[in-house]
């Protein structure tokens, strides 16, 4: 079991949805938080309103040098937790290729780049905790999903392979694929979503998740189970029940 109060953490994509929930319960667990995203005003107000320790650094995760430019102003922290999104349903006969590109380079190349700003260090001092943010379509590739699944996939993917290198390490790995949260994400969807959850609910698997030994919570977990299942049917099952259309 692992104790975060007391400890220093950068979450990226805190100013709103899951990210802003989740500093909240971190924030009365006694976590340091630094909290980034690209609003600064929108994350300083959010500092203030925090009961614990908090401050701001805007930070544009699409750009190298702004990402690095963070990170050597908040200096040495114990995690980082990237929960930074972008989503735009998208079939493939209505390609966009701004949204794609931009769903693929936040989603997957900026977790990335955020990674890179932070696990040099942590792997030189032989401490540290990364934890990344998948998603139930991240496990196979789903209709309306050209661009936000291939990028969570990728996160997914990203994820496991750290996890490999480093888990006989001092650094941790960890990565949550939640499935449908309400945000202003999910508002874009003209379709049901089966198992919706509030933001709270779903940091609260996050911070079970951050406080566990564990390396990977995907949920809810019934709705889970049937995106886990589809990872071993064979195509004509799998296409003739995930797209119907």
């Amino acid at each position: 079991m692992r104790d975060l109060t007391g400890k220093r953490y950068w979450l990226i994509g805190a100013s709103e949805g899951l990210g802003r929930a989740l500093a909240e319960q971190l924030s009365r667990m006694g976590v340091e938080l630094i909290l980034s995203a690209r609003s600064a005003d929108r994350l300083q107000a959010l500092a203030d309103d925090l009961p614990g320790k908090a401050s701001a650094v805007a930070v544009d995760i699409s750009d190298t040098a702004s990402v690095r430019a963070a990170a050597e102003e908040i200096g040495e922290i114990d995690g980082m937790v990237f929960l930074a999104g972008v989503y735009w349903p998208l079939k493939a006969t209505e390609w966009d290729p701004d949204q794609v590109e931009m769903m693929c380079d936040v989603n997957f190349t900026g977790a990335a780049r955020c990674v890179g700003a932070v696990l040099p260090a942590m792997v030189a001092r032989d401490r540290g905790h990364i934890v990344l943010t998948g998603s139930l379509s991240g496990f196979r590739g789903l209709p309306g999903a050209s661009g936000y699944a291939p990028s969570k996939a990728g996160v997914m993917a990203m994820a496991e392979s750290m996890y490999a290198d480093l888990r006989k390490t001092g650094v941790d790995v960890q990565v949550a694929n939640p499935g449908f949260i309400k945000t202003r994400l999910t508002e874009k969807n003209d379709f049901d979503m089966p198992f919706l959850m509030e933001p709270e609910e779903a940091a609260r698997e996050m911070v079970e998740l951050m406080m566990s030994d564990g390396f990977k919570r995907s949920f809810p977990s019934v709705f889970a189970s049937f995106f886990r299942l589809g990872q071993f049917l064979p195509d004509w099952a799998y296409y003739r029940i995930f797209a119907r259309g």
